[in-house]
């Protein structure tokens, strides 16, 4: 085995393997231990009740939502980033982490003061008959606002790395810009799209401060699943808390399965076809 250029890899490999599990996965497990407790009955009552499906159905849908115009506006936004230049570039790519930096709670009240009836958006949305604050369509709103960031971050390196060399040979060679665009440039993205949206999808699945601002927390219509653990935690009720947020945390499980599965299908596939 080649030594290794930085020294002391056993040392750091083990405080990183100790510090993760100490962070990460001892929470984890006390949740799925927690969880386990609850027996077969009574947890399929807490799982089948119509708050709680009502509240996974919100969450689920909106965060779908919300991926899809992510996914759709952020390799617009990282496109234009990686490939042209313009004045106000950096301004602009620098905006694009304030959902990073911003409180939640902060961006879920400037968005319900943008969106209200008298908002400088909601105001015009309003005539037209569009409501968005205490509605599921704000849900979406905020989960893509605080989730863009993921898209944009993950595509941007890798079409800056994709060059315009490819584009121009293929075009010498008579490709149209259709074919480009479906043939060359998009399955060589794709990965990396599909990565920035599922952690996209992820964040809104779990996002809390910047939602229950705008979604207003009506039960039955508007309430999300964080929210719904969270009030179960208030009640002391901690066994329907940790089935709730269990459900939560294997639908994630799942998705990453399935995303790195796709991915790993996606490789092998640009592999055939670069032999």
């Amino acid at each position: 085995m080649p030594r290794s250029v930085i020294p002391g890899f056993g040392l750091a490999f083990g405080i990183t393997i100790a510090y993760l599990g100490a962070i990460v996965l001892l929470p984890l497990c006390a949740l799925m231990l927690k969880a386990s407790d609850i027996g077969g009955a009574q947890l399929w009552t807490i799982l089948s009740s119509p708050r709680t499906l009502s509240s996974i159905r919100v969450t689920i849908t909106m965060a779908l939502a919300a991926t899809a115009f992510n996914a759709v506006y952020g390799l617009l936004l990282a496109w234009v980033l990686a490939r042209y230049q313009f004045p106000g570039k950096r301004l602009l790519d620098a905006l694009v982490d304030v959902p990073f930096a911003l409180p939640t709670a902060v961006a879920g009240l400037a968005l319900t003061a943008l969106f209200s009836k008298n908002g400088w958006f909601g105001a015009p949305l309003d005539a037209l008959g569009l409501k968005v604050v205490y509605t599921p369509l704000g849900i979406a709103i905020a989960m893509a606002f605080v989730s863009v960031p993921f898209v944009v971050r993950t595509l941007q390196p890798v079409i800056e790395d994709l060059g315009s060399d490819v584009e121009e040979a293929s075009r010498s060679l008579g490709a149209s810009d259709l074919q480009i665009l479906t043939k060359i440039i998009f399955p060589s993205i794709f990965p990396a799209l599909l990565a920035g949206c599922s952690l996209a999808f992820a964040r809104s699945l779990g996002e809390f401060g910047a939602v229950i601002f705008i979604a207003g927390n009506q039960p039955m219509k508007t309430e999300i699943v964080a929210l719904l653990t969270f009030i179960r935690l208030e009640e002391y009720d901690y066994q329907a808390a940790a089935a709730i947020a269990t459900v939560m945390l294997l639908m994630a499980f799942v998705m990453l399965i399935v995303t790195n599965a796709v991915q790993a299908w996606n490789l092998r596939y640009l592999g055939r076809g670069g032999m």
